[in-house]
């Protein structure tokens, strides 16, 4: 397998300390803080360890404070509820004794029902289009020493930008992209894992796209931060086959931008959605 997406499951399956109380690490991705998918990915995992027969179909959270990659973070689970067809989990990470992030679960044990749904965007295939990887090497001679050092690095998810983005020169766009993604080996059958990578993989760049119409990037003097975090699951999913998220921003006021996703399988089933607001203040302007 893949020793970047080794490395990633590693981090993911969480030790446990008590019987509520679980144990995760960060990995080594050269940033200052800990990647907000990450803490949603170990908070699921937490929950899920204490639920037997159901999935989640929701979760809700709220980034506190930035993690530190140099430590530890501990996962407090609080089994709200327990009841025949829906389970209720509160999860909070904890660093040096303050809380970084508080999430709120739900777990569904599997039912029939009504069932509809949006079109998936008619966009080129994943078999069209360079990774996210190729293009923004292809434009290394821009890119500083430790973004250079970033995209040389082994990666545990691949990624197919529809819309091509220079993150170092950006124009002024419409708010919306399509990215498609997937692990880079083929996992185990084990599902919650592949919610928990999906979980993972929805904080991958949403926050950048109510930043297109204003022609600016986190590479441009703006101090991005995510702020709460939702997603929903509808459908079963492999997260080693492809996955269109295809995100869009209504609004953005008050330094917050406001973006939604949808996530699909390649035959067009509506897997997931996502909304979140982020932190996205314009340093420069403030300093002037």
């Amino acid at each position: 397998m893949n020793s970047s997406q080794q490395s990633l499951l590693n981090h993911l399956d969480l030790e446990q300390i008590e019987a509520n109380l679980f144990r995760g690490t960060s990995e080594e991705s050269g940033m200052p803080r800990v990647f907000g998918g990450q803490v949603i990915g170990q908070a699921l995992i937490a929950a899920l360890r204490t639920v037997i027969d159901r999935p989640c179909h929701s979760l809700h959270g709220y980034f506190l404070r930035p993690g530190d990659p140099a430590m530890p973070i501990l996962y407090e689970v609080d089994r709200i509820r327990d009841g025949r067809s829906f389970t209720t989990r509160r999860v909070v990470a904890i660093q040096r004794g303050e809380a970084i992030f508080s999430m709120s679960a739900s777990f569904q044990l599997a039912e029939n029902g009504l069932s509809h749904q949006s079109k998936m965007p008619d966009v080129p295939g994943p078999d069209e289009l360079p990774s996210e990887q190729e293009l923004m090497l292809s434009r290394k001679v821009s890119l500083p020493d430790h973004m250079r050092e970033m995209m040389n690095r082994e990666r545990p998810i691949e990624l197919k930008r529809v819309e091509p983005h220079d993150y170092m020169n950006p124009v002024k766009s419409p708010p919306f992209a399509n990215v498609w993604l997937r692990a880079r080996e083929r996992l185990s059958d084990d599902k919650p894992m592949h919610q928990c990578l999906l979980a993972y993989a929805s904080d991958m760049g949403i926050l950048g796209t109510c930043l297109l119409p204003h022609g600016k990037s986190f590479m441009t003097g703006m101090m991005t931060a995510s702020l709460d975090h939702a997603m929903w699951f509808h459908n079963d999913f492999r997260f080693d086959e492809w996955i269109l998220f295809s995100q869009d921003s209504p609004a953005a006021a008050g330094a917050r931008g406001f973006n939604r996703g949808a996530m699909y399988s390649q035959d067009g089933t509506l897997i997931a959605s996502v909304a979140q607001e982020g932190l996205i203040r314009d340093v420069g302007q403030r300093q002037a």
